[in-house]
């Protein structure tokens, strides 16, 4: 369940920091799991290889997660929240039309990445029961475990959710300790933090360079702490963030002052996570490091709701079912999404088999991802804050750090990130899809002038002879003003079939860029017979049109804007309500358009997405009200040009 955030962000407390570490950093504080064997790899074991590892490791959560994300990003929060999505709201009133395709590529990617930390994470530390029992069935477990976790979405994340910050608290201190008892047997690696190791291994090391693709999984979970900004607040999330870099730094160098025991050999097939840890504490760790990992998988799951959820509202996203099974926070559920990710997070399992494999596969689609959030960064604090010295410093330093690890996890291509690449792809292009589709029908759309058409509508609610369609006819508009209307609007009520009834209403809902704003306005056209109604919602606000909508004509009745009771004699005296039918217009292209092969293919693809997404009775919760659907067709290009000649005798 995705925990989406109140409207004020949680207080600063110590209550708050510990929901902080349960919610959003479990997913880079289990890197150590992996991180320093991905380091290593298949390499002899070298002074010069750990203390580069380590210097590198330790600059990048300084300078990417501490600095970029901790600082710079927590500052550009919108209302409280943050992600790429609350990024992108922010600055796209700017009217720069490049800015939506960082935030499209970025969704992407995430969600790419969701199909890979629950397997990594779990793998890695169920994988430890191999030290125990080497013939142990790890995959099924694994799967098992997964299953469990993605079966439980549909029920809440309330019974357990106040776990989560207590155990993550005990697995951070956990780690630190363990570090730091093995940091006291060899101290020396403390000098690691001398950033020309770093430049070292990147310069002098034999294929130094490729080896950030494996140091870039220490902060692979920078962009999900950003997304998860709403949930427990800014303050909150930089003091946890304290605790958990002292602690991640600790195991970071422990592993490496253990490691330095092997100079001159290779790991073997060794994790050093487990290998630092005392025999008699094994079986501890790997059932914290097992719990850790499921609550690192369930923050991810989590904030894969809240990422599709808003992509939903800015119609970025094909329109899929939102389940909300508590009442805790907001919650929600979406079916599809859980599935689809359990099907992926399996495959990979199924595929890579180990973890050691899935690290090939992991971090280039995050690679990609942190280079679209710094460039709307970049944007935001050069237009936002005109602060263009600042943004100059950020593009130059992030860009350059960034661009070198994604370069460096190329190298991961064709060792499994081909996996991540397609099925970010996938998501993309059909992002891109509705995204030139919904523009394509933008340029097309046409508004007449509704003040050249009060008369009609006043003359046709007079006019007997038409049969009344009923009494309230309610028409969802994409004009957002009252003095213009849809031309499909005004096509379906006087040409298509006119449609006569005592009253008319023309709603338009506005998804604006704070993201829990619910407020309605209403226009009067025609004195209790017509009306104009502005629905604005937040990007993380339910869309729940139906139940809107009645609130707002009872209040209309309340103050004896309109009258409720029915025209009908024989249900007037019995005060019963009048009744209601909701008119939904969809736009077709024409086939008498010309169009190019290229927004041909756009259509037929946006067809074939509308055929599986959710109806738009379903997504405004209109199901169980009086809905007519009608399709008109609309030109997006030039007419066809028709030749004929008639034929006289």
């Amino acid at each position: 369940m995705s925990l989406e955030a109140s409207k004020h962000a949680p207080p600063f407390s110590p209550k708050g920091i510990l929901v902080s570490l349960g919610i959003i950093y479990g997913d880079i504080g289990t890197s150590p799991l992996y991180v320093m064997t991905a380091i290593v790899g298949d390499r002899e074991i070298s002074k010069d290889l750990i203390f580069g590892g380590l210097s590198c490791v330790f600059w990048t959560l300084i300078l990417i997660t501490t600095i970029k994300y901790i600082y710079l990003a927590l500052n550009a929060d919108n209302k409280g929240e943050g992600g790429i999505f609350a990024l992108y709201a922010l600055v796209r009133r700017y009217k720069a039309g490049w800015v939506v395709y960082p935030a499209v590529i970025g969704c992407a990617t995430l969600l790419a990445d969701g199909f890979l930390t629950p397997a990594i994470s779990i793998s890695s530390a169920v994988e430890g029961l191999r030290f125990i029992n080497p013939e142990i069935p790890t995959i099924t477990i694994v799967i098992s475990i997964m299953i469990a976790l993605f079966v439980f979405q549909q029920f809440g994340t309330g019974v357990v959710g106040g776990t989560f910050g207590p155990v993550m608290a005990i697995w951070f201190i956990t780690i630190g300790g363990v570090g730091l008892y093995q940091l006291m047997q060899n101290p020396s690696v403390m000098l690691a933090l001398n950033p020309i190791y770093a430049v070292k291994l990147l310069t002098q090391y034999p294929g130094g360079f490729w080896i950030l693709g494996a140091v870039f999984l220490a902060t692979t979970g920078a962009e999900a702490l950003y997304s998860d900004l709403g949930h427990v607040g800014k303050e909150n999330v930089r003091v946890g963030w304290s605790l958990v870099i002292i602690c991640l730094l600790l195991n970071y160098f422990g592993q490496g002052a253990w490691l330095m025991n092997l100079e001159g050999q290779l790991l073997g097939g060794q994790r050093p996570f487990y290998a630092t840890m005392p025999s008699w504490m094994l079986l501890f760790g790997i059932g914290i490091a097992t719990f850790a990992a499921i609550i690192a998988s369930q923050a991810l799951i989590s904030g894969t709701f809240t990422l599709v959820n808003e992509a939903m509202k800015l119609k970025l996203w094909p329109m899929t079912r939102v389940r909300y099974p508590s009442e805790l926070r907001g919650q929600i559920y979406i079916p599809a999404i859980n599935w689809i990710l359990l099907a992926g997070c399996i495959l990979v399992v199924l595929v890579f088999r180990e973890s050691s494999a899935m690290e090939g596969a992991y971090g280039l689609a995050i690679a990609v991802n942190m280079l679209m959030t710094t460039a709307l960064l970049v944007f935001y604090f050069s237009t936002v804050k005109k602060s263009k010295y600042r943004s100059a410093l950020i593009a130059i330093v992030f860009f350059s750090l960034e661009g070198m690890f994604l370069v460096s996890n190329l190298d991961k291509f064709q060792h499994g990130g081909w996996f991540t690449f397609l099925i970010a792809m996938i998501f993309f292009v059909l992002m891109f899809v509705l995204l030139k589709a919904r523009k394509l029908r933008q340029r097309h759309t046409e508004f007449v002038d509704l003040r050249h058409y009060e008369t009609m509508l006043k003359d046709l609610q007079e006019d007997n002879s038409i049969p009344k369609e009923c009494t309230n006819l309610v028409y969802l508009a994409v004009a957002d003003s009252r003095r213009y209307i849809d031309s499909n609007i005004i096509y379906s009520i006087f040409k298509k079939r006119p449609k006569r009834a005592d009253v008319y209403w023309f709603i338009h809902v506005e998804t604006v860029d704070s993201p829990f704003t619910s407020k309605y306005s209403v226009n009067t056209i025609i004195p209790k017979r017509c009306f104009f109604i502005t629905v604005k919602l937040g990007f993380k606000t339910p869309h729940r049109i139906n139940s809107i909508f009645n609130k707002i004509v009872h209040e209309m009745a309340d103050s004896g804007e309109i009258d409720l009771t029915s025209p009908y004699p024989s249900l007037h005296k019995y005060s019963m309500m009048s009744d209601f039918k909701f008119v939904i217009i969809h736009s077709w292209a024409s086939a008498d358009s010309e169009i190019s092969s290229f927004e041909r293919l756009i259509i037929s693809g946006y067809r074939v997405i509308k055929s599986i997404s959710l109806s738009t009775e379903e997504l405004y919760g209109l199901e169980a009200a009086n809905v007519e659907v009608e399709k008109v067709p609309i030109m997006v290009g030039p007419a066809a040009k028709v030749r004929i000649k008639r034929e006289r005798d």
